[in-house]
């Protein structure tokens, strides 16, 4: 790597970061290392809670900072210190629970950070939901239903609600949280499904960055981004040197520079063209 003017690395974690295996590529970590090594602050940034980022990365990891759900809140990964969060209040989460139910959608209402891997959970029996039902499977230990009828009387992290592939869906039911930061992810768990992720409105990837490369003294042009999916586009958008993997949504491709896939250590890929 030459010496020009990149003093932080942000990157995503799934479909970007990680293989198609949920793994870190060797050279991708040794990519990472060396930028350490540099003096380059490496984040990552990701819709993952602590405890969801946990289970596949290392405590021993090399980075410096995780921006964790979507932007919700930051950890000083050294350190483990908690530099910010965020909550939807309580008479909010259930105005927008009430809207979800009239809507007749399956949603999810994720407890305050640092316990937002805990929610309630509402299937309607309307349509089948695989997608939704897998979730709750998988986080059968830290869920329960949600009744109907009950006040939301806590705070919450956010609200996810679990949608087919209808974009057109999606758009609507989006205009009806006008004072609430939406965001369009795709499933990680089948690929396919659209993930509605609601939060407070000023929760976002590239406002979770800010808060540390402000606190940094690192200006916007000295970073690099790098991303797969819809829930970095404010990321990604937010920065001029920003990358897709090549496994990103063409619309995605379309507007930012491709480096390979993250199969093919495409991060390391787009360090290496930054650089």
């Amino acid at each position: 790597m030459s010496k020009l003017s990149t003093k932080m690395v942000i990157t995503d974690l799934d479909g970007t970061l990680l293989n198609s295996e949920g793994c870190v590529s060797e050279k991708d970590f040794n990519t990472l290392v060396e930028l350490g090594n540099k003096g380059v602050i490496r984040v990552v940034a990701t819709g993952r809670s602590p405890y969801s980022f946990s289970k596949v990365i290392p405590r021993n990891f090399p980075i410096d900072y995780l921006v964790f759900s979507s932007g919700a809140g930051a950890i000083e990964w050294d350190s483990g210190e908690m530099l910010f969060t965020t909550e939807i209040p309580a008479a909010e989460v259930q105005e927008i629970v009430q809207e979800l139910l009239l809507h007749n959608v399956d949603f999810m209402v994720h407890e305050p950070i640092p316990s937002n891997h805990r929610f309630l959970y509402h299937q309607s029996n309307s349509r089948g939901n695989t997608d939704f039902s897998r979730r709750v499977q998988i986080y059968s230990s830290y869920c329960q239903p949600y009744m109907p009828g009950i006040v939301y009387e806590s705070n919450a992290s956010q609200l996810v609600v679990i949608l087919p592939n209808d974009i057109e869906w999606f758009d609507e039911l989006k205009k009806r949280f006008p004072d609430l930061k939406v965001i369009r992810a795709t499933s990680p768990i089948d690929g396919y499904s659209i993930w509605m992720e609601i939060f407070r409105k000023d929760v976002s990837k590239a406002n979770g960055a800010k808060f540390i490369y402000d606190k940094l003294n690192i200006k916007e042009q000295e970073i690099i981004a790098v991303g797969n999916d819809f829930n970095d586009l404010d990321m990604l958008t937010h920065f001029a040197r920003s990358f897709v993997v090549a496994n990103a949504p063409a619309e995605l491709k379309k507007q930012f520079r491709v480096v390979k896939s993250n199969d093919e250590s495409g991060f390391s890929d787009a360090v290496e063209k930054a650089f």
